[in-house]
C-alpha cells in the first residue's frame, strides 16, 4: 500500500507460492486420472495428500507454520516506545493506566502486585511539582494540551538525583476505536537535566562578561523591542545616578532615561532595523533630573535585543580646548531644543537635523542628506511642493524676511507643522547655507477649526432668536385665526380640509421654528429632575415603532444611575432624533443600542482633549451598525440646515436641534464614526444632586399635572390683554371673549397702566406680550406690582421665558405661554391661572 512506512518489513508472497503448487498438484492428478493406471497411483497420491494435511494442520495449529502473516504494528510500536528515552504513558480520560514504556516504568516503579505507581508518589515531593502536576492533570481532565517544566528529586539506577523534567500532556483517538476507549491521554515525561546546565553555564558566561564590561569606561545597556531595557552595565548606571543592578528589582524603559524626543527617535530607528549601528547625539537624564549629553550607538543583537553603548560628552566638552567646547555645548543646545531645527546645504540637502525635527516631520526617520524639498513635501500637493520649494529657493539664495509656509504629515495628513526659514551667512568653509525651524501646530489648527465652526454656530442661532420672535407672531395669527374658521367651517364643509391644510402648515413652521429656538439654545425647557435610566426604558416602545420593523432596538441601562436636570420632553425629542437618523443611515436593517451610564471624574479627566469640563456625568449612547459617516461630513453635522438626505427627505434641523438641547441643558455631545462600521452619539449630562429626597418625587406629578388636559375652556373674569401686534391683539380678545371672558386691550404698556388706573381693582389677570415698544413686558409687572401684589400675570412671547426671568425679581411670580399658540392653548392657561 503506497504511503504505509510499514510496507517494507512486511512478508510478502506466501500465498502465491500456496497457489501455485496447488494448480501444479491439480494439474497431475487430473493427467493420472485420465491415463490406464491411474487407480493404485491415485490411491497412493491421495494417501500421501491426507499424510501432508495432518502435519499441515498440526503445524499450524503448533505456530510452526503461517500463512501470509506480518510482524503486527502494535509490537513494533511497543518495541520502538520501550527503547526511547522519554518516558511515555498512555491512559484513559478517567486515569486508568493503558500502557507505559520502559522508560516511565523506570521512572515510577512497579508496585508488588505488579501495576505502574503514580506520578503524584514519584514527583510530586516538592509543593512546586505538586501543583505543576495538578494543573496537568486539570488540563488532561479538560481535555487539553499543557506543558510544564518542574524541578524535583527521582530515583535513577538505584539513587535519587535532582532533575529538571519537562511534563506534556496531550490527547489522541485511536480510529475505530472511539466507542471503546474513547479519546486517550498521552503523558510524555523528558529528562531536561541536561539542556539546563548548559543554559545555566551560558548564563553564567555572559554575567563574567557583564561584569568585564561593568569596568568599562563606555556606557552599555541591553533593550527590548518595546523600550525596556533589561541590564545596563555600572558606567551607565552611575552617569544614570543608579546604583548598579538598580534595573533588576523594576522596568526601566527608555523614555525614563532620554531626554525630550531622545525616546521615540531611538523606537522609530529599533523599528526602522538595525542592519549596520545607528549613531545618535541625544542626552540622557539622570534620577536627580540632571542631563548627561552623549553619544549613542545602536546595533541589533538578534531577537528584538538591542545593544547600545554611549559616550558621555560632558566629559569631552570639559577638556576640550575652548573653541571645541563652545561648539560642542553649540551641538548641545541644537539636539536638545524642543522645537524641530535642521540646516540646509548649499545643494538644498539638510546636513543635520535635531531629534525633535526627525520626529515631527518623518517620525523619528533620518533625514541627513535628503533633499529638503522631499522631507518636506513627503505627501505635499503639487501646490504645496511648488510653495516649499520657491520659498526654499528664496532663503538659499540669502533673501530674508520669507513666509512660514504650513505642511501636513503623518497617516492620513493628521499633523500641521509650520516650517520657518532663515538665511545663515555664507563664510568662507561654510557647509549650511540656511536653517529650518519646525513648530507642531496641529493643536493650534484644531482650536482655530473648532472656534471658527463655535462661531459660525453661535452666529446662525442668534440670527435664528432674533427672526423667531416676529415670525411666531405671523403663526399665532394664521393657526389662531384658523381656528375661528375651522369653528364654523365643519369637516364635512368643502372649505374645512383647506382650513386644516393652512393650519397644518402653520404648525409645521412653528416647529421649524422651535427647532431653530433649539438649537440657537433660546427655547423655554420645562426643566425637572430626570432618570435617563427610566426615561429611555419608558420611550423605548415609541422608538421601536419609529425606527420599524427591519431595525433591532437594544436598550441597555446602567445601575444606579445619577440624576440630572432636564427637559424631559427636550431628551426624548433628541432620543427620536439619534434613533431616526441611525434609521436612515441602516436601509437594509441593522441594529441600535441605547445605553445609559454613569462617568465618573476619573473617566472625565482622559476626555479633557474633547473639551469637556471636569466633572460626573450620567452618558446616553446611541450607536449604530450603519455605513457610518466620513470625516469631512461629521464636522458638519450640527449645521443648521445642513443634510445628506435627498430633496424633500430631511430639513437638516435634527442633529441642530439635538446640540441645541444637550447644550442648553449643560450637557456635551460626541460624535464618532467609522465608515462602513456604524456611528456612535455619546451625549454627557452634568450629574444632579437633589436637595431633598421630595424632589425627585415631585416630577411625575408635575408631568402629570402639564399632561392633564382641559375639557371646558369657557370662564368668567375680566382680562387686560397688551400685545403691540394688532393681528396677534385682534385674535386674542376674540378667541377669550368667545369663551366667556370680558377682555380690556392694550397696545402698549404705558396704555395698559392707563386702563388699569381706570379699573382700579376689577381686573382679575392680565395678559401680556415680553417684547414691547416704549415699556416692556417686565417693566409693566413691576409697576402693576406696585399697587396690585397679587395681581396675576401671564406672559406670551416667542422668546423664551429664561430671556427675561433675570431681570425680574427672584421670587416673582408668573405664568408663561409661548408663542405660537392656538384658541384652546390660550383659553385654557387663562382659566388654569384664574383657578390658582
Amino acid at each position: 500500500m503506497a504511503g504505509d512506512p510499514l510496507a517494507a518489513i512486511r512478508p510478502g508472497g506466501g500465498l502465491a507460492t500456496i497457489l501455485a503448487v496447488f494448480v501444479a498438484a491439480s494439474a497431475v492428478v487430473l493427467a493420472l486420472i485420465t491415463s490406464g493406471s491411474a487407480e493404485p497411483l491415485l490411491l497412493t497420491l491421495l494417501a500421501t495428500l491426507a499424510m501432508l494435511g495432518v502435519f499441515f494442520v498440526f503445524g499450524v495449529a503448533a505456530g510452526h507454520i503461517r500463512i501470509g502473516e506480518r510482524t503486527p504494528e502494535v509490537e513494533i510500536i511497543k518495541s520502538a516506545t520501550d527503547h526511547a528515552p522519554e518516558a511515555m504513558l498512555i491512559t484513559e480520560r478517567s486515569g486508568r493506566p493503558l500502557y507505559a514504556n520502559a522508560a516511565l516504568v523506570d521512572l515510577v516503579g512497579r508496585s508488588d502486585t505488579g501495576e505502574i505507581g503514580s506520578l503524584e508518589t514519584a514527583l510530586g515531593k516538592e509543593a512546586g511539582v505538586s501543583e505543576s502536576l495538578f494543573r496537568l492533570m486539570r488540563a488532561a481532565a479538560a481535555g487539553e494540551r499543557h506543558r510544564e517544566v518542574v524541578q524535583t528529586r527521582i530515583v535513577r539506577r538505584g539513587r535519587e538525583q535532582l532533575a529538571w523534567l519537562g511534563i506534556e500532556v496531550d490527547h489522541h483517538t485511536m480510529p475505530g476505536q472511539e466507542r471503546d476507549l474513547g479519546p486517550l491521554v498521552v503523558w510524555r515525561i523528558a529528562d531536561i537535566t541536561a539542556e539546563r546546565e548548559r543554559e545555566g553555564r551560558h548564563l553564567r558566561e555572559i554575567e563574567e562578561t557583564l561584569a568585564v564590561y561593568d569596568r568599562m569606561p563606555v556606557g552599555l545597556a541591553a533593550a527590548n523591542a518595546d523600550g525596556t531595557i533589561t541590564t545596563l552595565n555600572a558606567t551607565l548606571a552611575s552617569w544614570l545616578g543608579l546604583a548598579p543592578g538598580a534595573n533588576a528589582g523594576r522596568n526601566i524603559a527608555l523614555a525614563d532615561v532620554l531626554s525630550g524626543d531622545g525616546a521615540q527617535l531611538v523606537a522609530a530607528t529599533m523599528r526602522r532595523g538595525l542592519e549596520k549601528p545607528q549613531g545618535l547625539e541625544l542626552d540622557l537624564m539622570r534620577e536627580d533630573g540632571r542631563i548627561v549629553p552623549v553619544r549613542l550607538v545602536l546595533s541589533g543583537a538578534g531577537h528584538g535585543v538591542v545593544v547600545i553603548a554611549a559616550v558621555n560628552r560632558e566629559r569631552e566638552e570639559t577638556f576640550a580646548p575652548q573653541s571645541a567646547g563652545a561648539d560642542q555645548r553649540l551641538q548641545r543646545f541644537f539636539r536638545s531644543a524642543p522645537f524641530g531645527l535642521a540646516t540646509v546645504g548649499a545643494d538644498g540637502t539638510i546636513t543635520s537635523a535635531n531629534a525633535a525635527f526627525a520626529r515631527m516631520i518623518l517620525d523619528g526617520q533620518s533625514v541627513k542628506g535628503e533633499p529638503a524639498v522631499d522631507v518636506l513635501c513627503r505627501s505635499a500637493d503639487a501646490e504645496t511642493r511648488a510653495t516649499v520649494g520657491a520659498s526654499l529657493a528664496d532663503v538659499l539664495a540669502g533673501r530674508a524676511n520669507v513666509q512660514p509656509v504650513e505642511i501636513t504629515v503623518g497617516e492620513g495628513e493628521a499633523f500641521t507643522r509650520r516650517v520657518f526659514m532663515s538665511p545663515l551667512g555664507r563664510g568662507e568653509g561654510a557647509r549650511e547655507a540656511a536653517i529650518l525651524y519646525c513648530l507642531d501646530t496641529t493643536e493650534q489648527k484644531r482650536l482655530e477649526a473648532r472656534f471658527a465652526q463655535s462661531s459660525k454656530m453661535e452666529a446662525v442661532g442668534t440670527l435664528a432668536g432674533g427672526i423667531a420672535h416676529d415670525f411666531n407672531n405671523v403663526l399665532t395669527a394664521i393657526i389662531g385665526f384658523s381656528d375661528f374658521l375651522l369653528e364654523s367651517h365643519k369637516p364635512g364643509d368643502p372649505a374645512h380640509r383647506d382650513i386644516m391644510n393652512i393650519k397644518q402648515s402653520a404648525s409645521r413652521a412653528a416647529g421649524l421654528v422651535r427647532q431653530l429656538l433649539a438649537y440657537s439654545r433660546k427655547q423655554t425647557l420645562q426643566v425637572e429632575v430626570l432618570d435617563l435610566g427610566e426615561l429611555v426604558s419608558d420611550y423605548a416602545p415609541l422608538l421601536t415603532r419609529s425606527i420599524g420593523e427591519r431595525i433591532e432596538l437594544k436598550i441597555a441601562t446602567g445601575r444606579d444611575l445619577w440624576f440630572v436636570k432636564g427637559d424631559k420632553t427636550q431628551m426624548e425629542r433628541v432620543l427620536l432624533n439619534l434613533a431616526v437618523n441611525a434609521r436612515d443611515a441602516m436601509p437594509d436593517g441593522g441594529r441600535i443600542t441605547v445605553r445609559t451610564r454613569n462617568v465618573t471624574e476619573r473617566e472625565c479627566q482622559k476626555l479633557g482633549h474633547l473639551g469637556l469640563a471636569v466633572g460626573e456625568y450620567v452618558a446616553i449612547e446611541v450607536e449604530d451598525t450603519g455605513t457610518g459617516i466620513p470625516a469631512d461630513v461629521l464636522a458638519k453635522i450640527f449645521e443648521p440646515f445642513f443634510t445628506t438626505k435627498g430633496v424633500g427627505k430631511g430639513t437638516g434641523l435634527g442633529l441642530s436641534t439635538v446640540y441645541g438641547i444637550v447644550k442648553q441643558s449643560g450637557g456635551f455631545v460626541f460624535p464618532e464614526s467609522t465608515v462602513g462600521k456604524g456611528t456612535t452619539f455619546r451625549i454627557l449630562l452634568p450629574r444632579y444632586i437633589p436637595e431633598a429626597e421630595t424632589e425627585t418625587d415631585q416630577a411625575p406629578q408635575k408631568a402629570a399635572r402639564k399632561e392633564r388636559p382641559a375639557t371646558d375652556l369657557t370662564g368668567t373674569g375680566r382680562v387686560l390683554l397688551v400685545e403691540d401686534e394688532d393681528v396677534v391683539r385682534s385674535f386674542a380678545v376674540r378667541a377669550l371673549r368667545s369663551r366667556g371672558y370680558e377682555v380690556l386691550e392694550a397696545a402698549t404698556g404705558v396704555e395698559a397702566l392707563e386702563v388699569m388706573e381706570a379699573n382700579q381693582g376689577r381686573i382679575d389677570i392680565v395678559v401680556s406680550d415680553v417684547v414691547m415698544p416704549e415699556m416692556d413686558g417686565p417693566t409693566l409687572l413691576k409697576a402693576l406690582r406696585r399697587k396690585n401684589p397679587d395681581l396675576k400675570i401671564i406672559f406670551v412671547s416667542g422668546y423664551p421665558n429664561d430671556a427675561f426671568k433675570a431681570s425680574l425679581g427672584e421670587n416673582e411670580q408668573f405664568a408663561f405661554l409661548a408663542k405660537p399658540f392656538s384658541l384652546p392653548e390660550l383659553a385654557a392657561k387663562v382659566k388654569e391661572e384664574l383657578a390658582r
